[in-house]
């Protein structure tokens, strides 16, 4: 079977997903309108126990979230709450500030250690890091967020009206030649550079995409779908074939039946073939973005499965 990697604006993997993209773009762009982008307000979310999973630690997997740990009604903090909004606004959506009432939910006060209203966290990539305690002016709270972004590499203030779009930056030459290493179908080649940029960036997702699909590939050259998807629907039990099956059907793009064929293994096996099942799910969970929303629905089957 031949490496099929796509590449819309990047190299995304070896499963065809640049329809899935542009449909995952496209609902992120119209969640976006429906916030009121004429409002000041536009780039802040107010989050709560309940919701500070998905609107925070989730989130901060696609865009980095400032999270405000704040009492709203405190008149001390208000200001600064106003400086906050100011700078999310202008950062024109490169991050997201979440404004947390710590009154109205004790138990986010507790979970995150507060010592001081307003406490003030980033959130990256899942992990939450605290950055600094008390209402900062406003002059000092945009230096020490200036510092913080410009450590991601991300703009603090989004470009004056009128100001010409920045030019594409280059691609990495790692990633060029992995991508050149896949259009010659050399799989070694392509891992090699995949495996440099990831030694350089740890949380590059272009390289960890790829690096999966490289692994899809060689996992199922050689087999035949027809072949293996009907001897898995034979033998629920044989973990090797239900692996295999789940590779085909992930290749082929049918990622919600590749993640539910796992799923169902963890849930009926136990033993070495349940970590089997669930280490190989974790694997497939790889050849995504991690806001693809089926990584998100395979997560929470296979937690749901191993408890």
């Amino acid at each position: 079977m031949a490496a099929d990697f796509t590449r819309p604006g990047s190299l995304y993997g070896a499963v065809d997903l640049g329809a899935r993209k542009q449909a995952l773009e496209a609902q992120a762009r119209r969640e976006a309108a429906a916030q009121n982008p004429d409002a000041a307000g536009a780039n802040v979310i107010e989050v709560s126990a309940a919701t500070f999973t998905a609107d925070v630690v989730e989130r901060s997997m696609s865009v980095p979230v400032i999270v405000e740990a704040t009492v709203p009604r405190a008149e001390q903090v208000q200001q600064f709450s106003q400086a906050m909004e100011k700078l999310a606004a202008e950062a024109g959506g490169a991050w997201i500030l979440a404004r947390a009432d710590v009154e109205a939910n004790p138990e986010l006060a507790q979970a995150l250690r507060m010592r001081a209203v307003p406490t003030v966290y980033l959130a990256v990539q899942g992990q939450l890091m605290p950055l600094f305690e008390g209402p900062l002016p406003e002059s000092q709270l945009r230096q020490a967020l200036t510092q913080v972004f410009e450590q991601l590499g991300v703009e603090l203030a989004a470009a004056a009206p009128g100001a010409e779009e920045p030019a594409e930056p280059p691609i990495d030459p790692d990633l060029a030649a992995a991508d050149e290493a896949v259009e010659k179908g050399d799989l070694d080649a392509a891992a090699a550079a995949f495996e440099r940029l990831l030694a350089r960036q740890p949380g590059n997702e272009e390289a960890r995409i790829g690096l999966a699909g490289v692994g899809l590939v060689r996992r199922t050259q050689g087999l035949d779908p027809a072949d293996v998807l009907a001897r898995a629907a034979e033998q629920s039990g044989d973990v090797g074939l239900q692996t295999q099956a789940a590779d085909l059907e992930m290749l082929a793009g049918d990622v919600d039946a590749a993640f539910d064929r796992l799923v169902g293994v963890v849930r009926r096996s136990a033993g070495d073939d349940r970590d089997r099942a669930r280490v190989h799910l974790l694997g497939l969970f790889e050849a995504l973005p991690s806001d693809d929303p089926a990584v998100s629905k395979g997560r929470r089957g296979l937690a749901s499965a191993l408890f």
